[in-house]
């Protein structure tokens, strides 16, 4: 075992020995004709994913966007509720699993009781087998202790879902693929099996609608917004004007090149998503919801903020302020942003 990578430059090797011995021009085949899929706008009732070629080359793709993506969110949460730690998981739809790949991350060396390695005991949930036999061997391969624990098991993801209670639930990139029905099913019963619910869909208009009619049930059945809202009141943001989305960085291996015609080594994968708690947790009082504009001497930062939830704000950062301007040339896209000192105070 080679405890000297971390667990993203465990999954980028895994990855990249995935494709050993397929070619390159069916890898980049497949992932066209399973992107087309993945963007067309009828939900499926059947795996996209059908056989391990087809997981292969869609593993490689985009496990590394959904891990990036899953680890942001779950980063907001940690940073929301930093005495929290989950002693199980469920992955719903979780295909080979890269958001297991980021929980296990997240809470890693933290010891829970019964299992082997430390982090939370995940079960992952999907209806392709070819994908969660991939999982499995990837997390076999990974050497890293949380993943060894993980039980990998077929199940429908559709309006008839029933899990387990548990400490996490992780819904990533898998809304989209159900009908209304199900979308609603599968938000209903993550918030009724756990504590926390943590759900990432793409960083589009209709991934945003997907969030914010999820954000709704979350707190319809209970449960209160950790992240990335500073508050659990009604979105700002008037519907069909504008989206909240957010960007993780990703490293770009040979296959992204060879599909997108790309030579830069990374891309940003733009998502959406909500994490909300059945505990106390407290959110960020205020986030960067656009990449801030860095001008001579000043720093403009678009907000989402607890002080005014009723509207997305803009404040200007100047060399007047000092310490501020200059967190304020160093906050992302995404970050939490303090609410302005009262004079004074």
């Amino acid at each position: 075992m080679n405890v000297t990578l971390s667990t993203a430059e465990s999954l980028r090797s895994a990855l990249a020995g995935l494709l050993d011995g397929l070619p390159p021009t069916q890898a980049a085949q497949a992932v066209e004709r399973l992107i087309a899929s993945y963007r067309g706008d009828t939900p499926t009732d059947a795996p996209v994913l059908r056989d391990r070629s087809d997981v292969v080359a869609y593993a490689a793709y985009r496990m590394p966007a959904t891990f990036e993506a899953v680890r942001s969110a779950l980063a907001a949460l940690r940073a929301a509720a930093p005495e929290w730690a989950p002693a199980t998981h469920t992955d719903i739809g979780g295909g080979t699993g890269a958001a297991t790949w980021a929980v296990a991350e997240a809470w890693e060396g933290e010891a829970q009781e019964g299992g082997s390695g430390g982090g939370p005991r995940t079960i992952v949930l999907d209806w392709a087998e070819p994908a969660l036999a991939l999982g499995r061997e990837l997390a076999g391969a990974s050497g890293v202790p949380a993943l060894a624990d993980v039980e990998w098991r077929r199940s429908r993801i559709s309006a008839a879902i029933r899990i387990e209670s548990t400490d996490l639930v992780t819904v990533s990139y898998v809304l989209k693929e159900l009908t209304a029905q199900g979308r609603s099913a599968v938000v209903a019963e993550a918030a009724r099996a756990a504590q926390a619910v943590v759900i990432v869909e793409p960083g589009t208009p209709d991934g945003y609608a997907r969030i914010i009619e999820a954000r709704a049930q979350l707190i319809e059945a209970g449960m209160t917004i950790a992240a990335p809202c500073p508050h659990s009141a009604d979105c700002p943001i008037e519907p069909g004007t504008d989206w909240c989305h957010f960007a993780a960085r990703v490293s770009r291996s040979s296959l992204h090149r060879q599909v997108k015609g790309g030579s830069l080594a990374y891309e940003d994968e733009k998502f959406s998503y909500v994490a909300a708690t059945r505990f106390p947790s407290v959110p960020a009082p205020g986030r960067v919801t656009r990449k801030p504009q860095i001008r001579k001497g000043l720093v403009l930062l678009d907000l989402c903020t607890a002080e005014s939830p009723e509207a997305l704000g803009r404040e200007t950062v100047t060399k007047r302020h000092g310490p501020r301007y200059r967190a304020a040339r160093d906050v992302a896209w995404g970050d939490e942003w303090p609410p302005e000192p009262t004079p004074g105070a």
